[in-house]
């Protein structure tokens, strides 16, 4: 398969796969108990938080490990049930484990506002300040769209809101291996991450909190990540994100210009025979290699049928979203009307990409288009 949905998910690199099936096979103790094995797999898993604190410059404590994305969300939206403000802003283009948490979250007194964002897909900070109530106890930002790819002003988000005390968090799942993510230089108060975004297992992820003392367990039961996370780990995904998160890392400007060399191809490549394209979103504050596309008079659901057929594997929007052919309510948001809505792609390049697949993507998509 031609894949070209590396937004979507990624597939596991070798070393993660070799690595979590050798601790499959002789790691079993359980992380809790005192004897050997026991703390054998209990390194194991703080060695992961070691290379994921290093990742992403914060400290090992500050690392909790979730089941994904979704979940380290809903860990942060949750906790402000907690709080005395209880108030929430985000954005129209958040994520839906932000929204629909949101909307589920009035249900326990908590109220929330979800403002615009311009038409290239990114907010405009005064909105936000705009948006700040008395009782504002948290904004959520993401640092990266999933579908436009387009980059956040969170850090100027962040030093206003810790001006007027309120906390920030960031669904950062699309970043890591595609920017440098620095919670320090951020000043961020809680992060989420999803390994299966940077070339780690699917059902494993972590959320950074700055102040251990701000976040309430949303899984009870036993004492496991410091009675912040309750239940026995999952060692070998552990492990295995630990590892992603490293290899991600490592050599990341090369791994950045590798995205942006593909983007460059195929942009240049389908202006050659089809300029009618529209690029969405912001083209210079965005992720390298990650291209939402609209093809004006050409259906996007009929077009993936196509590329299909010819191997190729690419996405219309957020594959949270997959099977269905409604409007992007991401494309929504930044004013695309709904026939070019219906009329976008989302390619997504990664490490398993290189220029003879991006040509062969460009020639199936001109059989396509030009008839």
């Amino acid at each position: 398969m031609y894949y070209f949905d590396h937004s979507a998910t990624t597939p596991i690199l070798p070393e993660v796969t070799k690595l979590m099936n050798t601790l499959n096979e002789n790691i079993y103790g359980n992380p809790s108990s005192i004897y050997s094995a026991g703390r054998k797999s209990r390194s194991i898993i703080e060695e992961a938080r070691n290379q994921i604190a290093q990742s992403i410059s914060s400290k090992p404590e500050q690392i909790i490990f979730t089941s994904g994305g979704t979940e380290a969300n809903n860990q942060v939206l949750w906790s402000i049930t907690n709080e005395s403000k209880k108030h929430i802003i985000a954005n129209r283009i958040e994520h839906p484990a932000v929204t629909k948490v949101l909307q589920y979250l009035k249900t326990f007194g908590i109220n929330y506002e979800l403002v615009e964002v311009k038409k290239d897909g990114i907010v405009c900070v005064d909105t936000i300040i705009a948006a700040i109530k008395p009782n504002t106890s948290l904004i959520s930002l993401m640092l990266a769209n999933n579908e436009l790819g387009t980059i956040q002003p969170l850090k100027e988000v962040v030093e206003y809101a810790h001006k007027n005390n309120i906390m920030v968090h960031t669904d950062a799942v699309q970043c890591l291996g595609k920017m440098n993510v620095d919670v320090t230089s951020l000043g961020i108060d809680f992060l989420s991450l999803s390994a299966h975004k940077f070339y780690g297992p699917k059902g494993i992820g972590a959320l950074y909190v700055k102040n251990p003392k701000k976040i309430y367990s949303l899984i009870i039961g036993g004492s496991q990540e410091k009675e912040l996370r309750a239940g026995t780990e999952n060692i070998s995904a552990i492990a295995g994100m630990g590892l992603a998160a490293e290899l991600s890392t490592t050599s990341l400007n090369r791994k950045i210009q590798s995205l942006q060399t593909l983007e460059t191809q195929f942009k240049d490549g389908l202006n050659d025979f089809f300029n009618n394209a529209v690029f969405n979103g912001n083209q210079l504050k965005k992720l390298p290699g990650i291209v939402n596309v609209s093809f004006p008079n050409f259906q996007s659901d009929k077009m993936m049928i196509q590329l299909d057929r010819k191997n190729i594997a690419v996405s219309n929007g957020s594959a949270c979203g997959s099977g269905s052919i409604k409007p992007s309510k991401v494309l929504s948001a930044i004013g695309l009307n709904e026939n070019i809505n219906l009329s976008t792609l989302r390619i997504s390049f990664g490490k398993s990409n290189n220029k003879e697949q991006v040509e062969y993507l460009l020639n199936s998509l001109k059989s396509i288009l030009i008839n």
